[in-house]
């Protein structure tokens, strides 16, 4: 089993999104949480937040979350990003993989689809 500790980092537009998946990802372990609100934003933040695992939302305003992972895959190659989103299709999980993301969670997100990406990818999946 993976350590249950770490930084995460999560972005996504929605405020009510955000808290729901910091809440799952607090209440697996004791993770070190960051939180933004864009695709820009969370570039801005692995840069210096340097985390283990980020959460990305595809559609979001100023830097959608394809561009940001691409952004953060030319920072870190080693980056595990997840794309989390409600348009989840052939075209979007194509295009995230792509970009370098390792997972892709359609939402609403429940803890057992978070939870196991996170062991998965905390113990060197991906």
């Amino acid at each position: 089993m993976a350590e249950k500790n770490g930084k995460i980092l999560v972005c996504d537009d929605s405020i009510l999104a955000r808290h729901q998946l910091v809440d799952i990802i607090k209440s697996y372990g004791d993770f070190e949480v960051m939180e933004a609100e864009n695709g820009e934003r969370a570039v801005e933040c692995y840069k210096f937040f340097k985390p283990d695992i980020v959460f990305l939302d595809i559609v979001m305003p100023k830097k959608d979350g394809i561009t940001a992972t691409k952004e953060i895959i030319e920072i870190d190659p080693d980056a595990k990003v997840v794309m989390a989103s409600s348009i989840g299709n052939k075209k979007n999980l194509k295009e995230a993989l792509i970009a370098g993301a390792k997972e892709f969670v359609q939402k609403p997100i429940d803890f057992s689809q978070v939870t196991k990406i996170i062991e998965a990818l905390l113990k060197g999946g991906n």
